[in-house]
């Protein structure tokens, strides 16, 4: 797909092929990667509104970022408060961002019991005020959402419309509902709706797991660029397929990325992440079972190391 510049409220974005905020996972160490394999924006983990108001210095940790992410990637909040949500958007924590995104599409039961993710499509007045309260700040504000609830509930179009009435300077669209999850074809169909409706940017996302995926999603939706979010657990590398960046050795990666993780969130934080990721990166390759096997034995980054040279280089 060609690669082309996206306004997001006066705010110029390199290119259209973005990093999706992954719970869990999008932390500063994974983001570098990902930004320097060619992505053109990137995004925080999901933070909560609360979270911030009130303090949490897990939230906070979460938020950690460096002059050289500068322009280059946004927060995601979620909430369903307005007044919190401008109250987060306005702290101190989220200065260093220009663009904040509010999640709406988050179908994880706990959120969506909540109120929260999800669970704002079926309230649109409420929708409507939380991003009418977040552009308050000052801050350019752009919404992720689901298609809808289930397939008998698709409610994108409309719902899109109101939030870029409100405010919304971007939309993300996970062509899924929420019953989906995170499987099945994405509808191209509803998020082309989307496209045809709105006037801000529409960046589709949801099963691109390939340059090819991004170049089918985008002659099917007619978005201006694509997300991606599981494909780069497996390979973060991913963007350079989009912008012809050469890709690190894959150890060398896993020992850079092992290593700015301890440096930032300490030791067992590191062992703990490293495992998972390196439990992703052995997808495909032969004897993955008894790899993972060995890696959750691992219990310093030291060992994740260790074992990572044996397993990539």
């Amino acid at each position: 797909m060609k690669l082309d510049r996206v306004q997001v409220g006066g705010f110029e974005i390199k290119n259209n092929v973005w990093l999706a905020p992954l719970a869990g996972y999008t932390n500063y160490p994974f983001r570098k990667i990902a930004l320097q394999s060619g992505a053109g924006f990137a995004f925080t983990e999901m933070v909560s509104a609360k979270g911030l108001c009130y303090g949490s210095e897990n939230t906070k940790e979460l938020l950690y970022t460096s002059e050289n992410e500068r322009g280059k990637v946004g927060v995601q909040i979620f909430g369903s408060d307005p007044a919190f949500m401008r109250r987060a958007a306005e702290s101190e924590e989220l200065s260093a961002f220009e663009i904040v995104d509010i999640n709406m599409g988050c179908p994880v039961p706990k959120i969506y019991k909540n109120g929260e993710g999800s669970a704002l499509l079926e309230n649109p007045r409420l929708a409507e005020r939380v991003v009418e309260e977040t552009a308050k700040s000052g801050k350019i504000v752009t919404v992720k959402c689901r298609i809808g609830i289930s397939r008998e509930r698709i409610v994108a179009e409309e719902f899109c419309k109101r939030m870029e009435g409100a405010g919304a300077r971007a939309i993300t669209v996970h062509g899924r509902t929420r019953a989906d999850m995170y499987s099945g074809e994405p509808d191209y169909k509803a998020i082309a709706a989307v496209k045809n409706a709105v006037s801000v940017p529409v960046i589709a996302n949801g099963g691109v797991f390939s340059a090819k995926d991004a170049e089918i999603m985008m002659e099917r939706t007619g978005a201006d660029g694509v997300e991606i979010a599981r494909a780069a657990l497996y390979d973060p590398q991913i963007f350079c397929e989009f912008s012809g960046e050469k890709r690190k050795p894959l150890f060398e990666m896993v020992k850079r990325q092992t290593e700015e993780t301890k440096k930032l969130y300490g030791e067992r934080f590191a062992t703990v992440f490293m495992r998972k990721m390196c439990a992703f990166y052995l997808r495909g390759k032969r004897g993955a079972a008894a790899y993972k096997a060995r890696l959750f034995e691992c219990k310093t980054p030291t060992e994740v190391i260790a074992l990572a040279r044996e397993i990539f280089e």
